[in-house]
């Protein structure tokens, strides 16, 4: 299965779906074109988050993540929860079905 892509500021890029040291979920964002890292559009947190959620990133050099994750269908709208980390607090958000699906391609190919 291919990856997902998206559009992060003026990067066209992949979306990876991997997993933290601790087993968190995590998203990377890579160039479609020369497959540099671009950005990691998640943060892992000191608890897990619900089944199917990820804290998303969206402050500081990932201002717009939020926003860009909704538009390409990798998360749904709404928060789930926040946790708090240090000054800024992180979003839970809902993988869409379509995600769901890559991120479980992605976890049989690890």
């Amino acid at each position: 299965m291919r990856n997902m892509k998206m559009t992060f500021g003026e990067w066209e890029c992949l979306v990876v779906f991997r997993r933290y040291h601790d087993g968190n979920p995590a998203i990377l964002l890579i160039d479609a074109n020369d497959y540099q890292p671009v950005a990691t559009a998640t943060v892992n947190a000191d608890i897990p988050p619900p089944d199917g959620t990820v804290f998303v990133k969206d402050w500081s050099e990932n201002e717009g993540m939020l926003e860009a994750l909704i538009a390409a269908n990798v998360i749904h709208p709404e928060p789930v929860g926040f946790v708090p980390l240090g000054f800024v607090t992180a979003g839970a958000y809902c993988l869409t079905d379509e995600a769901l699906r890559y991120q479980a391609a992605a976890e049989v190919q690890s």
